[in-house]
């Protein structure tokens, strides 16, 4: 069904609940409040939305409806209410029983499944619908009332999820359970049958009781059994001794093997349980224990494994859904905001560039959501670790203003950022979580405050126990949050008033993630406001100054002039349409020439055939996935003793492991879609660097590698090299000695720092290294040792 007669069909339907030209429009003002979230669901293909009149005659019948119950919107609307596509056994037990709730006569019928909505009550019930082909299906229903400007009820809005999965879902939950239940019920009937060797002792050892097996074990009698040592009818008496007088002392023994020995020579070995068991006055009786046969015990520990794995399933579930989500989202998102990025940039009429910049905006918003949901579920979930790396706060804040400034200038505020002199500004820490911090705060400010000012002042924080405690303050003139409701304001999906959320919008999730990573930077955070007069919300964290300690230090990008780029040939591998045509056009006015790979094989074969200085590799495809080719490609390189060539993914997932994942694959760089043009642009040239021609230096015929850093740290850098002209000594005597995981160690120590020091050729020496040593490649690594003895006696330290 196309676009235009979905538009068609909303406009019938909110025509026909209103009745009239003023009161469509008030029913069209009331569907625009439900906000960007309602309006995509109502829009969605996996949910039936259905919209009827005041007296339940069905105006809008959406996509999704029409897919889950097989009718088209025309075959129902105007003509049966909800209740016609309903189980009407269901219905009347509905109305029998929410009667008796409310103490009030429901009629059966469309009155039964909105009347709790029609009362303002918040309703969602399950039902089964009723399909056109008269198959049936249990469905999750939301009921909203729609009301008009006098909030007189003009109509209601069914919202029905498919919950055939979830009953699945149940129906095997509930099959487990039973044979859990069963399990036990057996494990229950082995005792009772005897057929596990059950016996008792008392505290020295002599044989109380037997049961059946224990007389079958050991070849003898109850009678010759009861008063005999327990030691007596095993191979070695001295370890059947010890296991009871181990029981004794700690109570309990668990698997604890002895070979039974019959008085017919017969062996068994057995694995005994045993506890110690007392009167009705705790006074020490003995010893019970029951021999099992070692199969049965692995058997039944397996099925308690796999019991174990069926009670965590609802955390892996949570862990499925939040990686679907993110990808399933994220995918879709690039081209909506690469496309709207690309069509700001294009000659508009004011009004188009309004809606362009609406729709960025909304873009922006959504994904913004996603990564709060996303960075909640990490913090909550122990995932999210923090960096820690060197960083100028001036720097930051610079970059925290530019991104706040804009928004504050449209609400024409004033928007102050102040330092104290006292307050150190080159520190380690984690720069992308503080500056997300500082974003969330300006953000709630500035959206908050339709006039006046908002400021940031930094001061050091005078009642800190840890030295280089900074305190940073955001104050605003805003509206202020009410004293009983700044409790509250730090909890998830929760603002200060519900008429906050339609009016200024939000998801309530930013105050509760600054608050986790303010606690996770082991700080703490706070607020205090009065209505009217406005918010401060200040927070304190702990962070290092910079003063001769190493950390890692990014590469310098940026400085001095700028260099053109280079005529680049790089590989796209992409299985998007979508996808490839946005790249395409962010590099259009670049010098580069762009390869197209469909999946990971088509990239694999055209590598392999072919000369790239760059790879932009998506991860999830068809055929051959992003990390599979990638790890084909490092084999291959190493093989025929290529350097490794620059491989940055493109991944729309974003949760834990999946940056180490592409890592361990090879990858040299991670970006999350969806991804700003200015951003891949930055990662080409940023990553590319060890794919361009060297430098030649004049006046010599030697090839000079020349390698610009950040001024504040240059003089670090020679140690460094210096340290690493040491690692090819030693792994030189490595390789002599064939000694490969001294070889794999250093090679993994230099592919982690090198980028972090601005030298990414030596990360990517050291990953090659890392494969030679892990392969125990004699060939491979003295090849790679001559690359890095090569490359660190032409590189020349540029400091601008």
């Amino acid at each position: 069904m196309n676009k235009d007669a979905d538009t068609t069909r909303t406009r019938v339907g909110v025509a026909g609940i209103a009745g009239d030209v003023t009161s469509r429009r008030q029913a069209e003002e009331v569907l625009l409040k439900a906000g960007a979230l309602q309006r995509a669901i109502f829009n969605s293909a996996n949910f039936s939305c259905i919209a009827t009149d005041a007296k339940g005659v069905i105006q809008i019948f959406n996509v999704g409806a029409e897919r889950m119950l097989g009718y088209t919107a025309t075959e129902v609307m105007n003509k049966i209410t909800p209740a016609d596509i309903s189980d009407p056994q269901e219905v009347v037990v509905r109305a029998k029983a929410l009667s008796l709730e409310l103490a009030t006569p429901i009629t059966p019928g469309f009155e039964a499944l909105v009347f709790k909505a029609s009362r303002g009550i918040e309703d969602i019930y399950e039902l089964t619908y009723i399909r056109k082909d008269g198959s049936r299906f249990g469905a999750v229903v939301s009921v909203t009332a729609l009301r008009d400007a006098q909030d007189v009820i003009i109509g209601y809005l069914l919202i029905g999820t498919d919950n055939t999965a979830r009953q699945q879902v149940e129906a095997e939950q509930k099959k487990l359970d039973q044979r859990l239940r069963d399990q036990q019920f057996y494990t229950r009937s082995l005792i009772e049958s005897n057929i596990d060797a059950i016996m008792t002792t008392d505290p020295s050892g002599i044989i109380s009781d037997v049961n059946k097996q224990m007389e079958a074990l050991t070849g003898c009698t109850r009678d010759e059994l009861i008063g005999a040592p327990f030691k007596s009818y095993f191979t070695d008496p001295e370890r059947a001794e010890a296991g009871i007088k181990l029981v004794l002392s700690e109570k309990k023994v668990t698997d604890y093997e002895l070979t039974a020995c019959a008085r017919d020579g017969k062996q068994t070995v057995v694995s005994y349980n045993a506890t110690t068991f007392y009167d009705r006055d705790r006074t020490l009786q003995g010893v019970f224990a029951a021999a099992r046969d070692v199969t049965e015990r692995k058997r039944v520990e397996a099925e308690l494994q796999q019991a174990k794995a069926v009670a965590e399933s609802a955390s892996q579930t949570k862990s499925d859904f939040l990686a679907s989500m993110s990808h399933e989202i994220r995918t879709p998102m690039n081209a909506i905001i690469g496309i709207a990025d690309l069509l700001a940039k294009t000659p508009l009429s004011p009004e188009q560039s309004s809606y362009v910049q609406i729709f960025r905006r909304a873009g922006d918003n959504l994904l913004n959501l996603v990564n709060d949901i996303l960075d909640l579920s990490k913090v909550e979930a122990s995932q999210l670790e923090l960096e820690r790396t060197g960083f100028s706060l001036n720097d930051l804040l610079e970059k925290v203003r530019e991104m706040v400034a804009v928004r504050a200038h449209e609400k024409d505020l004033t928007l102050m950022c102040e330092v104290a002199p006292d307050v150190p500004t080159e520190l380690v820490g984690d720069p992308n979580r503080l500056r997300q911090v500082l974003l969330n705060l300006l953000g709630n400010a500035i959206k908050f405050t339709e006039s006046g000012e908002v400021a940031l002042r930094v001061t050091a924080d005078a009642n800190a126990v840890v030295p280089g405690t900074l305190r940073f303050t955001i104050s605003d003139t805003g509206i202020g949050i009410p004293g009983e409701k700044l409790g509250a304001v730090f909890e998830r999906f929760t603002q200060a008033d519900s008429s906050t959320t339609r009016r200024y919008g939000g998801s309530g999730l930013g105050l509760t993630i600054s608050k986790r990573l303010v606690e996770l930077m082991g700080g703490r955070i706070g607020v205090e406001s009065s209505v009217g007069k406005g918010s401060v919300f200040s927070f304190a964290v702990p962070l290092e100054i910079l003063a001769g300690v190493a950390q890692r230090v990014p590469l310098a990008v940026g400085m001095g002039p700028e260099t053109p780029l280079a005529a680049l040939h790089i590989l796209l591998v992409e299985d998007s349409s979508d996808n490839r045509t946005i790249t395409l056009a962010y590099l259009r006015d670049t010098p580069y020439q762009i390869e197209i790979a469909e999946n990971g094989a088509v990239a694999y074969e055209k590598f392999t055939a072919g000369h790239y200085d760059l790879v932009l590799m998506d991860r999830q495809m068809p055929v051959m996935d992003g990390l599979t080719a990638t790890r084909a490609i490092r084999a291959w390189e190493q093989t025929n003793y290529r350097p490794p060539t620059p491989i940055v993914a493109l991944t729309a997932s974003a949760l834990k492991g999946d940056q180490e994942k592409c890592v361990a694959a090879g990858c040299t760089a991670y970006l999350t879609k969806p991804i700003k043009q200015e951003v891949l642009l930055e990662a080409i040239k940023k990553y590319s660097i060890v794919a361009r021609p060297p430098l030649r230096q004049e006046g010599g015929g030697t090839d000079t590698i020349v390698v610009r850093v950040d001024p504040r740290f240059a003089d670090l850098i020679p140690a460094f090299l210096q340290n690493r002209r040491q690692d090819v000594i030693a792994i030189l005597n490595a390789v002599d000695q064939r000694d490969f995981e001294t070889v794999e160690s250093l090679g993994h120590g230099m592919k982690g720092a090198g980028g972090s020091w601005g030298f990414q050729a030596i990360t990517d020496i050291g990953a090659a290294l890392e494969q030679a040593g892990e392969s125990a490649d004699i060939a491979a690594s003295q090849k790679w040792l001559s690359e890095l003895s090569t490359y660190l006696d032409r590189v020349e330290i540029v400091s601008d």
